[in-house]
């Protein structure tokens, strides 16, 4: 059985909280952004690894790009799926907000941690690691 047609409203088109937001993120998949990334800096808090680096020249300065890691250490593949999701939440809700346009960030998922802490203690991990890793050197 199928719905009856009815005219699509603005508010059934699945908009976002903020377009604005979402438009200029940007998901890491090359290997090589993964790897400078990891040899940036680091922001090791108790439920993740925060890996952040800032793009040169040569590289596209518009946006933030966010990569995500969770490897088999973490468990089986709904634990590191779960990891996962928690990850990308977090750097919605938290990142984000404080993400600097023109830098790459990498969440790593540690095992244990990542899937069990609390996710009000994962939202300050973020904040001490955004600290950390935009202070001046």
């Amino acid at each position: 059985m199928t719905p009856p047609d009815h005219a699509r409203t603005s508010n059934d088109a699945g908009t976002q909280a903020d377009p604005a937001a979402s438009s200029c993120l940007q998901v890491l998949q090359k290997r090589s952004d993964f790897l400078a990334a990891a040899k940036a800096r680091r922001a090791p808090v108790a439920g993740f690894l925060l890996q952040a680096r800032q793009r040169s020249e040569a590289e596209p300065a518009k946006g933030v790009r966010v990569g995500f890691t969770c490897s088999k250490k973490l468990g089986n593949a709904v634990t590191r799926n779960r990891a996962k999701r928690r990850l990308r939440a977090l750097a919605r809700e938290a990142l984000l907000p404080h993400a600097l346009d023109g830098w790459d960030y990498v969440l790593v998922g540690k095992p244990r941690a990542t899937v069990t802490r609390e996710y009000s203690d994962l939202l300050a991990d973020m904040a001490q690691a955004i600290a950390k890793i935009h202070k001046p050197r």
